[in-house]
């Protein structure tokens, strides 16, 4: 059986979703592997280091020659209209955005694996995509906060007198925000985090966070590990109780998320006003609507705070796995080559949809798509337009 590896098409995305390691692994399981020429270059990986680990190199792959498929990013409906039917494809979907692209997996009677399904269990961890990308992005946004603030992170003490430490505020405690606050840690911050999720707390502590507690009254602990929504009220409840924690913070870092959702607003521009000038917020949800109001993905947004003309630098993060695309490759792709490997047997791919993490795993198969939330996205009516209330007798 064929793996195929194409180089990402979408303009910024430098990851690959196999690497020289995962093609041995996967050579060694009998399968063969091409890659397309070029393919791992933005992510420090060479055409070389592919063909000495067994892969066989082109200049141009036809999807429909492929029996496996492995991607970084969503497939184009295009790429996909090419696959042979009855061919696997492994990598991220994002189901609940790309809806014309499942229709076409489904169409196609592709196979299709969207590894951010994969069950959020034990022995399932290996091959968990959104977690490896996470542990990226929380590194990468304390770096990002380090460069633009304009002060130490740690505490020095000098003739010249002592440097306090960095005050650095997390917002989100989950895989990306643990991240995050182990590696302001590293670099000698002081560092406060909160999350809904009241199960949160120990592990803070267990990074050397201080987890902050607000008076809430309710928990947002959802499935799978993951955040639920709050109601109104209590978004408006938190983020008062935020405020203060927010205003004497040097560097916050929000890394909160709703799967299928937009991201949870919590912090808004009146939050900012007095906080300090030279501060610096992080925001890794600004592709998915933004934690922090006035966020833009890919921009630093100057906010005026304060009456003195000061400014806090607004950063909007975008591709931030991509910005680390040597390691985050190197994650990926080993999560795509131990979920196939789950699969393989006798040097082929024969997935078995009586193991839990192939079933769970699995958006689409032999024209159906197998995902529920999805199918019943898809199935239902388009919302109708709200009727526009008739004209009053006498009104002009």
């Amino acid at each position: 059986m064929i793996v195929g590896v194409l180089k990402e098409p979408i303009s910024g995305e430098n990851r690959v979703a196999a690497t020289p390691e995962s093609v041995k692994q996967l050579v060694g399981e009998g399968l063969s592997v091409t890659v397309q020429k070029g393919a791992g270059v933005a992510a420090g990986y060479p055409d070389d280091a592919y063909k000495a680990a067994g892969a066989t190199l082109a200049a141009t792959v036809d999807p429909g020659k492929l029996d496996v498929l492995a991607h970084v990013r969503p497939l184009a409906p295009a790429t996909i209209k090419k696959l042979k039917k009855g061919a696997v494809t492994m990598g991220l979907a994002s189901p609940a955005s790309e809806a014309a692209a499942v229709k076409a997996l489904r169409d196609q009677k592709v196979t299709a694996f969207a590894l951010e399904l994969v069950p959020r269990i034990s022995r399932a961890q290996s091959m968990d995509a959104l977690t490896s990308q996470a542990l990226v992005a929380g590194y990468r946004c304390v770096i990002e906060g380090a460069l633009r603030l304009p002060r130490f992170f740690p505490l020095y003490m000098t003739a010249a007198g002592t440097v306090p430490p960095a005050t650095v505020l997390i917002l989100g405690a989950g895989v990306a925000g643990l991240q995050a606050i182990a590696t302001a840690k590293r670099l000698g911050a002081k560092v406060n985090a909160y999350d809904v999720r009241s199960a949160s707390a120990d592990e803070v502590r267990s990074m050397g966070g201080t987890f902050i507690e607000l008076e809430m009254d309710v928990s947002a602990d959802g499935a799978g590990g993951y955040a639920k929504e709050l109601a109104a009220d209590r978004v408006q409840r938190q983020q008062e109780l935020l405020t203060p924690y927010v205003t004497a913070a040097d560097v916050i870092i929000t890394t909160a998320a709703i799967p299928g959702r937009p991201a949870p607003r919590l912090i808004t521009s009146k939050m900012m006003k007095d906080m300090k000038p030279g501060s610096v917020i992080i925001d890794l949800a600004a592709e998915t609507g933004g934690n922090v109001e006035g966020s833009k993905p890919g921009a630093d947004v100057m906010v005026p705070v304060g009456a003195s003309g000061g400014t806090v630098t607004l950063v909007g993060m975008k591709d931030v796995p991509s910005s680390m695309a040597y390691d985050a490759s190197r994650l990926f792709a080993k999560n795509v080559s131990n979920l196939l490997t789950l699969m393989t047997k006798d040097k082929k791919v024969a997935p078995d949809f009586d193991d839990e993490v192939v079933a769970g795993a699995c958006l689409t198969h032999d024209g159906v798509i197998r995902h529920e939330p999805t199918a019943e996205a898809l199935a239902a009516p388009p919302k109708a337009e709200p009727k526009k209330a008739a004209p009053k007798k006498g009104a002009k």
